[in-house]
């Protein structure tokens, strides 16, 4: 069966001395995707002293509205420590949907028309940006330039993945070049 990768976490801080970590967590089913025994495609940020491939989560629990989470391959906090802002995938078959109609996976975007409230074509999504504070939608414009769009419903209003097309509420600057850059 083919399948696809997600990205459904982040590792952040450490907690306490035996190995959990914060999860900035990326995912609508954390208590799935962050199940005991999951194991989980780890990307270790740039200059990290872990180089861990993959970590297999050991347990979960939630602290203060926090996901706390323990890795087989951290048991302390020095392991914690190196793996911190180590980017999470899970596996999920290609044909999987998130159980939210409002959420989407990154590749059912990938490839969708992109088109204004007046129904002109602004260019093809060529995928999303994981940011820390929102995700970003990337458009790729005629002329090819690469837009990137806040995915808030205020300027993306429509996803309509059977259709092929999502709706930007664009104005200059943000996918249409400025007037007086066009």
């Amino acid at each position: 069966m083919n399948s696809i990768e997600v990205v459904v976490g982040r590792i952040g801080k450490p907690h306490g001395v035996r190995g959990e970590v914060t999860i900035d967590v990326r995912t609508d089913e954390p208590e799935r995707r962050f199940a005991p025994g999951a194991v989980l495609r780890a990307v270790p940020p740039k200059g990290a002293s872990s180089q861990l491939k993959a970590l297999t989560v050991r347990s979960t629990r939630w602290h203060q509205q926090v996901l706390l989470v323990s890795f087989e391959e951290a048991g302390d906090r020095n392991a914690a420590e190196a793996v911190r802002g180590t980017v999470l995938h899970a596996e999920l078959p290609v044909d999987a949907v998130p159980e939210d109609p409002e959420e989407f996976y990154d590749h059912q975007l990938a490839g969708l028309s992109a088109y204004d409230l007046d129904g002109r074509l602004l260019g093809t999504v060529k995928g999303l940006v994981h940011g820390a504070a929102q995700d970003l939608v990337t458009v790729l414009t005629p002329d090819g330039r690469e837009a990137l769009v806040p995915f808030v419903k205020e300027l993306v209003p429509e996803v309509d993945v059977p259709g092929g097309r999502l709706v930007v509420a664009d104005r200059p600057g943000l996918v249409s070049p400025f007037p007086d850059e066009a």
